[in-house]
């Protein structure tokens, strides 16, 4: 067994990778780069070496630096984790003349499933099944044209050596055929330095279910069940869950045989993951292969109780798998939740900053350790309190795992552990899960990869998410209320007889769009626990809530919740499953005055371009004095590896610009003003 290896990674799966070195006894030596030289992972691990600024492809993308960061160190084997140079060919052939053991497939593996192109005709020649398309590497936007309309819209365009949602269009006509065959281009020659790419059938109304297979040096090759992946939003995962609640027990099992002959075909040596497209009727098609642990591999761990970690470590060092097909367990039902830096109420755009409060849900299991009989909730991250979000790298905050008996259970304790996910200082995506984990076709297992666009096709508005019971809110805000008034009653040196006394009747006001507030009258009492009444419906709190605190857990009616708040001025702002209000507790006549009150209209910035996210300006595409057309390109911002292309909303002429090339710009920065 290895002595020291190396991560050649950062962020979660770094901090990942550690736990289960140490718990083998193998010392870790972690990378850096400048923005990340007080990350997490750098100080979990033993050692660590800096391999230069942030942008990846002057640091973790420099596969000379890793290498020799091994021969310093001393490291016996390197870990790529996933991402950067994970499903690199050449730089796992690199490592392996080097004398550096790479934890991972071997090179030729790698060159012929992590190139999508080569690994569709061997899935061809290994009788899997495959999906209509074009094979071959394509030269122009025409030529890719061209091909789009001899298969038939809507079609994929795909980055050959592309990943995780990066180099990936669907085109459904010949301009967006045109269009997106350049974005995945220039999106793959950034992220992966491999410009190739293919075009492939879009299977509509599709499910995503993937298959983890485990092979050794000795022959023997397992698939560790399926993870079903259909809950994407712009092709990136934001729900998975495993086992699937849609596919038989023939089908699981003839996708796994297919997988693993697959596998088998190249000689695979390591954890990996075939991907398939699966229809209504159950009929699937191969879509790639990943050579690489996967974002989403804490669901299968859960339920096969297997650390995939350990198993590729072991593997690479030479040893034979401890099991068969027939002994891989499959026990209770286990989700995952990407946790971003994002922010859903402004269309998912990327969220940058320092994390001010992180206050992750209790933990009952954790990465590298058996699973627990009764499941639990595990959180894997790779930030603390305090730390940054950078621009540079993806949007992952954290990932939130659980695992319960059934899929009822898990989640149950997915909306609880959501719930109590205390993150501030960057928005985050929990709001949007939260929505999604309480809609009843998700809950039903009814929907497919189209679930989100065909859900909510004008982006998520707080408002849209139906609550199990909408007054539970407005009862909180005024129990809320409640408390800070009976903290003030009992200030000391009131002057007798003009004490304040606290009345019974108020009304919830909750803030609308366009000064369109709620007016919901409440009736509070406190004899015990406080009570609010709401539409007749009594609502009785018991928590552990204090002032400042930006979460509460406690009970409602005897029933359990978690809930957050936090007060901003007079108003206070509440989540809970989902929605989120911001309600401000006025007496009656108050709130008749403030019926009255004008509405004050937000400042006209229609003749402003405004930068949606923060970012880098990658191109300034119109100057001064320019007529654009509605739907014309005007910049591209580049934020956490993902281009971002603002076009014109309508006809107008260019008047100044405000941003220059280069620049990294804020949320709402201006960029350019129309006449």
């Amino acid at each position: 067994m290895f002595k020291k290896i190396l991560i050649a990674n950062r962020g979660e799966i770094a901090c990942r990778i550690i736990k289960t070195a140490k718990k083998m006894g193998i010392a870790t030596v972690a990378v850096y780069s400048e923005a990340d030289r007080d990350a997490r992972h750098v100080e979990l691990a033993d050692e660590a070496v800096l391999l230069g600024p942030a942008p990846s492809r002057e640091s973790y993308l420099q596969a000379d630096k890793v290498i020799a960061a091994c021969k310093h160190t001393g490291a016996q084997a390197l870990h790529p984790g996933y991402g950067f140079l994970s499903e690199n060919a050449g730089f796992a052939r690199r490592c392996e003349d080097e004398g550096i053991v790479f934890i991972g497939p071997k090179h030729a593996s790698i060159a012929a499933m992590g190139d999508k192109i080569a690994s569709k005709k061997l899935a061809l020649d290994a009788k899997v099944n495959t999906i209509p398309g074009w094979n071959e590497a394509i030269e122009t936007p025409e030529r890719a044209v061209q091909i789009a309309r001899d298969i038939g819209y809507p079609v994929m365009i795909k980055a050959s050596a592309g990943g995780g949602g990066k180099g990936l269009r669907v085109a459904y006509d010949d301009q967006q055929a045109f269009d997106g065959f350049d974005a995945c281009r220039n999106e793959a020659r950034a992220s992966f330095g491999d410009d190739r790419v293919f075009i492939e059938k879009f299977v509509e109304s599709p499910r995503h279910i993937e298959i983890q297979v485990l092979g050794d040096a000795h022959g023997q090759m397992v698939y560790l069940w399926e993870r079903e992946c259909s809950i994407q939003r712009r092709h990136q995962k934001v729900i998975e869950e495993a086992p699937s609640p849609f596919i038989s027990e023939q089908t699981r099992r003839a996708m796994g045989e297919q997988a693993v002959a697959l596998a088998r075909a190249v000689n695979y040596q390591s954890a990996g993951t075939v991907e398939f497209v699966v229809g209504k009727d159950q009929s699937f098609y191969f879509l790639e292969m990943n050579t690489r642990l996967q974002v989403e591999h804490p669901v299968t761990e859960c339920i096969t109780g297997l650390d995939l970690v350990e198993q590729m470590i072991r593997v690479a060092a030479g040893e034979k798998l401890a099991f068969t097909q027939d002994q891989v367990p499959r026990n209770g039902w286990a989700m995952e939740c990407r946790i971003n830096a994002e922010d859903p109420y402004r269309n998912f755009l990327p969220s940058t900053g320092r994390l001010v409060r992180y206050l992750p849900p209790t933990t009952t299991m954790e990465a590298a350790l058996p699973v627990p009989d009764g499941g639990g909730v595990r959180v894997d991250t790779g930030v603390d309190e305090g730390g940054e979000i950078p621009m540079h790298y993806d949007s992952m905050i954290a990932k939130l795992i659980v695992h319960g008996r059934d899929r009822a259970e898990a989640i149950a304790l997915m909306r609880d552990a959501l719930n109590a996910f205390v993150i501030r200082g960057v928005s985050s995506s929990i709001p949007f899960q939260s929505a999604l984990l309480a809609h009843p076709d998700f809950v039903a297992g009814d929907f497919d990869t189209g679930f989100i666009a065909a859900h909510f096709p004008s982006g998520f508005r707080s408002e849209d998410v139906a609550h199990d019971d909408p007054n539970f809110l407005v009862a909180l805000a005024a129990s809320v209320n409640r408390a800070y008034l009976g903290r003030a009653a009992g200030i000391d040196g009131q002057l007798q007889g003009h004490e304040m006394r606290i009345p019974s009747e108020f009304v919830v006001v909750i803030k609308g769009a366009g000064g369109q507030h709620q007016y919901r009258p409440v009736s509070v009492l406190v004899d015990g626990p406080v009570r609010v009444v709401v539409d007749g419906k009594t609502y009785a709190f018991a928590s552990d809530w204090r002032f400042g605190a930006n979460r509460a857990i406690g009970s409602c009616n005897g029933k359990p919740f978690t809930a957050q708040g936090e007060r901003n001025g007079l108003w206070t702002k509440l989540r809970h499953n989902g929605t989120q209000i911001e309600a401000i507790v006025l007496l009656p006549r108050a709130a008749e005055l403030m019926r009255l009150m004008p509405f004050k209209a937000p400042p006209d910035l229609s003749k402003f371009l405004l930068s949606p996210m923060p970012g880098l300006l990658a191109a300034l595409l119109v100057k001064p004095g320019q007529a654009v057309q509605a739907g014309e390109r005007l910049a591209v911002i580049e934020a956490m590896k993902m281009e971002n292309i603002l076009v014109a909303s309508s006809d107008g002429t260019v008047s100044e610009v405000l941003a220059g090339q280069g620049e990294s710009l804020a949320v709402d920065q201006p960029i350019l003003r129309f006449a």
